[in-house]
């Protein structure tokens, strides 16, 4: 497709519209949201509003869902939800399946919930990085135009929901419309028009028979990779000469010839069915909902030079080295272009929830149901190659048996995760004299988890496996099961008007972690309608998943390989990795609500949420870094040993990591929000702010050093902006509207490595401008650090639409409208670089490649044309 061909097919077919149509005035919509939507999440109580909630809520209607330009709900939430960060980017398979997180603590911290029912987990474990250990429901499985309304629910709600809820809860309300529906095609890309867009969704209601109802959702979206930054510095130097030790044969390869092989977002394409039904028997309504959906993706994998897959005398391990050699001597054309390998993904999932409530006896109610959801991913590595199958082949050929050869792609394994949910609750309300009745609820669940690591073929563990990810070995493989028993009771009262409180307990007994007891008391009180406090103090517990506990791989690079070591395991525990615990957490807030004049919403909620024994990854012990032994390396190699894994002799940087229970951390933070509509004569403008303060400490580190390091503690510490503000503003006027949202991020600056360290003739370590030094490398040795700073931006969202005629509109926008990218990191200075090695202070191995710990991505603006029908 051309550069502009999605945006053009979006801007065709509203032009074959609007040629034909008659620009009508168009009904004004509902203002912005004062608090009326009755919620159902945080709560047991019925009827109560978003405004009235003990506890900070932030509804997002089905209208301001429709105005995020991108269609992928986790874009939808870090857009407008100021506590909510959307992972932008991710390395192997996590590219696939980027997590998010409220209030910057993990991803596994935020409970899922459809129709205000548990979601199931994710097969694809996040292992490097800020979002390491999340293995959370994939939001962007969940179609936009499937949502009538999302609930997030920002406060600790284990006591309420379970586990996985300490920061809180988001809940995505399905559309249960019984006539009439919408279907919209979006097209887009990126300002460097790379990433093309193409999207395109239907939904759709039925009535069933009298009292029933029946919504589908159909969603498809592709869209095509970027990629970040240009060249290679294994082979290039920055001006875009050959490197030094590179061939001069290699000629072929300078300048601009690398550009564009260095893999941001994967390629991908996502299908999604999703339906949502019921029906009313009179005092009893069953109902059903779930989805199926496949996503296929394609990650571009780091750059293999061509000397990489050859059969080069002294020189088997794949190195860089300046000797001349016959091209013929390596497979296929790689000897003269080198290859970029390709992760291949295939995720197959569906769920699926039958339930039924009603009333019996007298006025009890009731709400029964069981929920199974199920995912399947596939990997394969493709456009690859197996250099040590390519060499024994060339050796044999040599001697005159049979000719060289290799595979070029292997079935690296895969994973399955299941999740089975039963749910009961009851509640009654009771009238016993108070200013309001007692509301009296109580329940249990029943759940039970599946999660397998599958093999992978033999070509994908045979020795160092094809380029760029070997697959699981037969060490890693297995199939894991646990199941948890739950029971609650739950008292809202109202002693005297304008004062609520809400007291709910829960046991909850795990086959493998035991048992606890966790609880939470809020309180709101209202003296007046324009002014109320509240508050909220809870516990929480959240065992360890399955994929955190058994998971096991090699995080690989061009040059260099990272074991994934399940804690716990004889391997892991030469190096104190010993097995995981559950986490237990305690969560304090305190706010208020404010209307000092009519119209005009305020609320300000602070909050506090300690968590004991929280699950993180620990540092990457390294054995060897930049072609360096480093101090403990004998212990490594012995662990690496003890799992039976094979490392490539050429890496440059050689690590284990595991996960660990080793940290205590206190997370403080404000939430502020504020909206209020303003009446035009000639339309209306809605108004928002809504901003976020959020500060994570570590307030012990008890594995210490080595094992999480300075680089580990600021994953944890600083890889989310202390403050994000976001301020809204809708007008309308007749069939045109405008929607503008401005978000300010803070600065994000991560503690970061050079690729190497260089050392005088004694031995002590050569500090660049810029640097420092950290003791806590093996034994106390010092490590080499820079704060990688991403500095204070805002981001710029405007669509523009207009209503042709009462069914059809045509919207033009952008997110990040003025292309705002992270910076590009430092080049060192004051020390010699040596042949080869990444000249900046974070060791990127291409050059020009922004930071990918920003908050908004790295691909820039993206620009995108959008037409909506309803009938």
């Amino acid at each position: 497709m051309t550069r502009l061909s999605a945006l053009k097919l979006s801007l065709i077919a509203a032009s074959s519209w609007s040629a034909a149509a008659i620009a009508q005035e168009a009904p004004q919509q509902p203002q912005v949201d004062d608090g009326a939507a009755i919620i159902v999440t945080g709560t047991r109580a019925i009827g109560m509003s978003a405004a009235e909630s003990a506890a900070p809520i932030q509804v997002l209607s089905e209208d301001a869902i429709s105005r995020v330009g991108q269609p992928n709900m986790n874009q939808v939430l870090t857009q407008i939800v100021p506590s909510f960060t959307a992972q932008t980017q991710g390395t192997d398979m996590s590219s696939f399946s980027l997590s998010a997180r409220l209030r910057g603590l993990s991803p596994n911290h935020t409970l899922v919930l459809v129709n205000g029912k548990r979601r199931h987990g994710n097969g694809i474990l996040q292992v490097l990085g800020a979002f390491s250990g999340s293995a959370a429901p994939s939001i962007d499985l969940i179609p936009p135009d499937a949502i009538k309304q999302v609930e997030v629910f920002q406060e600790g709600a284990a006591a309420v929901y379970g586990t996985d809820a300490i920061a809180g809860v988001i809940n995505f309300i399905l559309k249960d419309q019984t006539d009439g529906g919408t279907f919209k095609v979006t097209g887009g890309q990126y300002y460097n028009s790379q990433g093309e867009l193409f999207s395109a969704s239907g939904n759709v209601g039925f009535k069933l028979g009298e009292d029933g109802y029946f919504d589908l959702t159909l969603f498809h979206r592709r869209q095509d990779y970027t990629t970040l930054g240009k060249g290679q510095v294994q082979v290039t130097q920055l001006d875009g000469t050959l490197q030094p030790n590179a061939p001069a044969q290699w000629s072929n390869l300078a300048g601009d010839a690398l550009a564009n092989i260095n893999g941001g977002q994967p390629k991908s394409e996502l299908n999604v069915a999703f339906f949502n039904a019921g029906y009313d028997f009179g005092g009893v309504e069953l109902y059903a909902f779930g989805d199926v959906s496949r996503r296929e993706g394609w990650a571009k994998q780091g750059y293999r030079h061509p000397k990489r897959i050859c059969y080069e005398t002294g020189n088997l391990g794949g190195s860089v080295t300046s000797a001349a050699y016959d091209p013929s001597i390596c497979y296929g054309d790689t000897g003269t272009y080198g290859m970029v390998p390709l992760q291949h993904v295939i995720e197959d999932e569906y769920s699926f929830t039958v339930g039924a409530k009603g009333d019996f006896g007298s006025d009890w109610t009731y709400d029964v149901s069981g929920t199974y959801g199920y995912q399947k991913n596939e990997i394969w590595t493709e456009k690859s190659a197996h250099r040590e199958v390519w060499q024994e082949s060339y050796a044999a050929a040599l001697a005159g048996i049979g000719t060289p050869n290799t595979p070029d792609k292997a079935y690296d394994g895969g994973f399955r995760l299941s999740q089975t949910t039963v749910n009961a609750d009851i509640r009654k309300e009771f009238d016993i004299g108070m200013a309001g009745p007692l509301t009296f609820a109580f329940g249990g669940e029943y759940r039970k988890d599946m999660y397998e690591i599958v093999q992978g073929d033999f070509y994908s563990t045979y020795k160092t496996g094809v380029q760029s990810f070997p697959g699981y070995k037969a060490t890693d493989a297995g199939r894991y099961t646990r199941n948890s028993k739950a029971g609650y009771v739950n008292f809202i009262a109202e002693p005297v008007d304008g004062w609520s409180v809400d007291l709910a307990g829960r046991y909850e007994d795990y086959s493998d972690f035991g048992d606890t007891l966790i609880g939470k008391i809020t309180t709101r009180y209202d003296f007046s309608d324009a002014f109320a406090i509240r508050g909220t103090a809870s516990t929480g517990f959240r065992a360890p998943t399955l994929a955190e506990q058994k998971y096991s791989t090699i995080n690989v690079g061009p040059t260099s390989a990272v074991a994934q070591l399940p804690a716990g395991t004889p391997a892991a525990q030469l190096l104190g990795f010993g097995p995981l615990g559950p986490e237990k957490s305690k969560n304090f807030s305190a706010g208020f609500v404010v209307r000092p004049v009519p119209k005009l919403a305020v609320t300000v909620d602070a909050y506090m949420i300690k968590i004991k024994d929280r699950i993180t990854a620990t540092a990457s012990r390294n054995a060897v870094q930049g072609g360096v032994v480093q101090p403990g390396a004998d212990a490594i190699f012995d662990a690496l040993a003890a799992a039976g894994i094979v490392l490539d002799t050429a890496l440059q940087t050689v690590g284990v990591q595991s996960f660990t229970n080793g940290i205590n951390t206190r997370t403080m933070g404000i939430d502020f929000s504020a909206s209020y509509p303003v009446a035009l004569d000639f339309g209306s403008l809605n108004l928002s702010l809504n901003a976020n303060y959020n500060k994570t400490k570590i307030t012990n580190n008890k594995v210490g050093y080595p094992l999480f390091n300075a680089a580990s503690e600021s994953n944890i510490e600083d890889s989310t902006p202390d403050y994000k503000v976001v301020f809204g503003a809708l007008f309308k006027s007749g069939p045109f509207s405008l929607n503008l949202r401005e978000t300010y991020y803070g600065k994000t600056s991560m503690l970061i490595r050079p690729g190497f360290t260089a050392r005088d003739s004694s031995g002590a370590i050569i500090v660049p401008e810029g640097g420092f030094l950290i003791q806590d490398g093996a034994g106390g040795a010092d490590q080499l650090y820079f704060k990688g700073v991403v500095k204070a931006a805002p981001i710029t969202d405007l669509e523009v639409s207009y209503d042709f005629t009462d069914a059809v509109t045509f919207s033009l926008g952008a997110n990040n409208l003025f292309n705002q990218k992270p910076e590009v990191p430092k080049l060192l200075k004051g020390v010699t670089v040596p042949v080869g090695q990444s000249p900046y202070i974070n060791g990127s191995g291409s050059y020009d490649s922004p930071y990918g710990h920003g908050p908004y991505g790295t691909a820039g603006g993206y620009y995108y044309a959008r037409i909506d029908f309803k009938f």
